[in-house]
């Protein structure tokens, strides 16, 4: 006899890094309940990291509406089903008006808790803060099928991802084409490697400087040009990333490139890629002194200008060695 499904309303983020980084726990799901079939509620923007889940039955974009009135569109969408499990990442309470037989929803951290890991407070509305689920993102045979077309070529690749989504945490453009040119050069480490620029349809400025310095035949330009999942797959092909903290440095974390993610007035402490091959870097300023200098982190001045290109280029060499080892297991090492 057929086990019957198990329906679950995963509700997750409509910010880039946010759902990636509550992204474990939907893979763990996938993994510890083979009858589960999900539906998967997300923003515009993010809903399509999740198109290739196993066992999906319908992916639901939601945009915010005046009034929360996304929710209730949500609500209509899914009152009329007795749900097995509603996750929901978001923190609503959504939850309490549908029929479930079991709820797991986000709350805020108790005051005068120490400031913790988005993943490990993902890790909390499943209770498995022992055992927090890395991100991670699963991706079909046409989608590899696709990256590994867009990446084809000889020499490892250098992913760089020039813009985030305010100025205030961009480290200047012209600063990456310095850095491809220090790693790519004739005496950088990667010598002979190709570089990969990364971004949305309004990065192209970003990428710019660092697209005019690199040889068209050693340039793959995807700045506006591939969706977000098949952007995490051609990282599972890249030998070392370098970006400020945003949703691709996360992206790239969670597809197990080494990567190395630039703070400025953001924190780390909460935003800090994932994973054993991430490391983050910042300037001479931690988070708490962004915030006596600027209390409200205004979003038109940049605070990056003193992060020396220097550092950047030691740390991004540092770590490209570092994860030079027989056992290295991300697909663009052998490249």
């Amino acid at each position: 006899m057929a086990q019957p499904r198990f329906p679950i309303l995963f509700i997750t983020s409509s910010r880039i890094g946010d759902a990636v980084l509550t992204s474990g726990l939907l893979r763990r799901l996938v993994d510890e309940a083979p009858h589960a079939v999900f539906t998967i509620a997300a923003g515009p923007l993010t809903a399509p990291l999740f198109r290739d889940t196993p066992g999906l039955e319908a992916l639901v974009p939601f945009e915010r509406k005046r009034f929360a009135g996304h929710w209730f569109d949500l609500w209509v969408a899914a009152r009329k089903r007795r749900w097995g499990l509603v996750l929901d990442m978001r923190g609503s309470g959504l939850a309490r008006f549908l029929r479930a037989r079991r709820r797991a929803v986000k709350k805020s951290l108790p005051a005068g808790l120490a400031p913790m890991h988005k993943v490990l407070e993902a890790a909390r509305v499943l209770r498995l803060e022992d055992d927090p689920p890395s991100p991670y993102l699963f991706t079909s045979a046409e989608t590899e099928a696709r990256a590994e077309a867009l990446t084809r070529g000889e020499g490892p690749i250098l992913a760089l991802a020039p813009a985030a989504n305010w100025v205030g945490k961009t480290w200047p453009p012209e600063q990456f084409a310095v850095l491809a040119a220090e790693l790519l050069g004739p005496s950088g480490p990667m010598a002979g490697g190709r570089l990969m620029l990364l971004g949305g349809p309004d990065d192209r400025w970003s990428a710019e400087a660092a697209r005019r310095s690199t040889p068209r035949d050693r340039l793959i330009d995807l700045v506006g040009k591939v969706d977000l999942l098949t952007a995490y797959a051609c990282l599972k092909r890249a030998r070392l990333f370098v970006g400020n903290d945003s949703g691709l440095m996360h992206l790239s974390a969670a597809a197990g490139a080494p990567t190395l993610g630039l703070f400025g007035p953001s924190d780390d402490r909460l935003y800090a890629p994932w994973g054993p091959n991430a490391r983050v870097l910042r300037g001479p300023r931690d988070f708490e002194t962004y915030l006596k200098i600027d209390p409200g982190l205004n979003h038109e001045v940049c605070h990056m200008l003193d992060l020396p290109i220097d550092w950047v280029v030691r740390a991004a060499v540092g770590l490209y060695h570092e994860t030079v080892t027989p056992d290295f297991s991300v697909v663009g090492a052998a490249r």
